[in-house]
């Protein structure tokens, strides 16, 4: 269930809050456990997309079709982990709100920041629109 707008604002309150308080604590908790976990699963996923290039000579050289379909069915799976991670991945400063995904916080920035620009665009237009009457 997703936050209110106003959870949302009472949660980056607090966040801000502890940040001032408390930064060295609040840096702590930014998430750099999550950013080492994902940066591992795309080291792994590259070396499990090595392995499928190896599954995938293998099956040519013994001209075993099944073992080169495992190789890139491998490859395919690891590449994909690989690329999902590294979009995950939070990146260094940035703050990871509680409770939430790293996509879900990426989209209600992204939507913030695009209700910030309409909301600065209509209060130019009443501003233009007043100054001109």
């Amino acid at each position: 269930m997703p936050l209110s707008e106003h959870e949302q604002r009472m949660l980056e309150q607090m966040e801000r809050a502890l940040y001032a308080e408390d930064p060295k604590f609040a840096s702590a908790l930014e998430g750099s456990g999550l950013r080492t976990y994902t940066r591992r699963r795309v080291y792994q996923a590259v070396a499990g997309f090595l392995v499928g290039i190896a599954l995938l000579m293998a099956g040519m050289v013994a001209k075993q079709v099944w073992l080169s379909v495992v190789g890139f069915l491998v490859m395919l799976g690891c590449a994909v982990l690989a690329v999902t991670g590294w979009r995950k991945a939070p990146k260094p400063g940035e703050q990871p709100a509680a409770g939430a995904g790293p996509q879900a916080r990426r989209q209600v920035r992204q939507r913030r920041s695009m209700m910030d620009r309409i909301e600065e665009r209509w209060q130019r237009r009443r501003d233009e629109q007043q100054g001109g009457q």
